[in-house]
């Protein structure tokens, strides 16, 4: 038996330094200080008596020892997850999960999706990021996001990807402005910011004539469009009950853009079990969601 040679959070130092490249974003990641984090690599380094890591200026990098030693840290903190979920204990996790969603997720489902996870967790601590889907991307890539609930198409490659359902588009406007006849080149059309698959699309389809309002705010161009200020191709759901409350007109116009795929997308390799089961839970409260809204 190795007795208390060394400790889960030594090898949770080990890894998310090998991941990360550094001992401050390590520190970062784990919501402690940087001395920590080189207090618990320098100890794992003296109990085994052999050095893991390389520290040259501005760069750290695992020895061949280290990479092994790494890999199997990675096998023994999911034993450790493993024993937790056998005797029930999911109170014992105690977590933060650095998430990032796009708008229509916060506007729509997320809070169901962070009382979910609070009732299966309830020990983690969720640090919420909004923003557009490119910008989650950078920060999966960066290792400074654990879980991205993001659309289509994703320019970071991950190996853990949940597929959460699509949402379609509809064209609206304010009861005065769709009492007229449309025409697409006549009048502003509130949409998606410039960078986005449904921008793109509606920028190759109706060419330089239009007046396309791109936005990063997709709140900002509904509340414009429900002030008459121009006609908007915006995703359904956020549409839906101000179309049943008379306050948006449907227009039937009829090319739309293609649907907003979303996904949970994570690194599986590093994600702890917290993280994955959080991606189950996204995909369980996007389908309840998109069930609803189809009823």
């Amino acid at each position: 038996m190795i007795g208390s040679a060394f400790t889960l959070k030594q090898l949770e130092a080990l890894i998310w330094v090998a991941d990360l490249g550094s001992f401050r974003k390590a520190a970062t990641h784990l919501n402690t200080t940087q001395p920590n984090i080189s207090s618990r690599i320098a100890g794992l380094e003296k109990t085994l008596g052999l050095p893991l890591m390389q520290r040259d200026t501005g760069s750290v990098r695992l020895t061949a020892k280290g990479a092994e030693i790494t890999a199997q840290a990675r096998v023994v903190l999911r034993e450790a997850d493993a024993v937790l979920h056998i005797a029930g204990r999911p109170d014992l996790h105690t977590d933060r999960i650095r998430l990032g969603v796009t708008e229509l997720v916060a506007y729509t489902w997320l809070r169901e999706f962070m009382r979910r996870v609070s009732d299966a967790f309830p020990n983690v601590s969720i640090e919420l990021t909004v923003d557009l889907s490119r910008n989650l991307d950078k920060e999966l890539a960066s290792g400074t996001l654990d879980l991205a609930i993001q659309t289509a198409p994703f320019t970071v490659e991950t190996t853990g990807q949940i597929d959460l359902g699509a949402y379609p588009f509809a064209w609206v406007a304010a009861p005065d402005v769709a009492a007229k006849p449309v025409d697409l080149y006549a009048q502003p059309i509130l949409t998606h910011a410039r960078g986005t698959v449904a921008y793109s699309e509606l920028r190759d389809r109706l060419g330089d004539r239009a007046q396309i309002v791109p936005s990063n705010a997709l709140m900002s161009s509904l509340h414009m469009v429900l002030d008459g200020m121009g006609i908007a191709v915006l995703p359904q759901i956020i549409a839906q009950e101000h179309i049943a409350s008379g306050a948006l007109i449907a227009l039937p116009i009829d090319w739309l853009p293609s649907p907003l795929r979303f996904a949970a997308r994570f690194q599986s390799h590093n994600a702890s079990a917290t993280v994955q089961a959080a991606a189950r839970i996204a995909s369980a409260v996007a389908t309840d969601h998109i069930s609803r809204s189809a009823v």
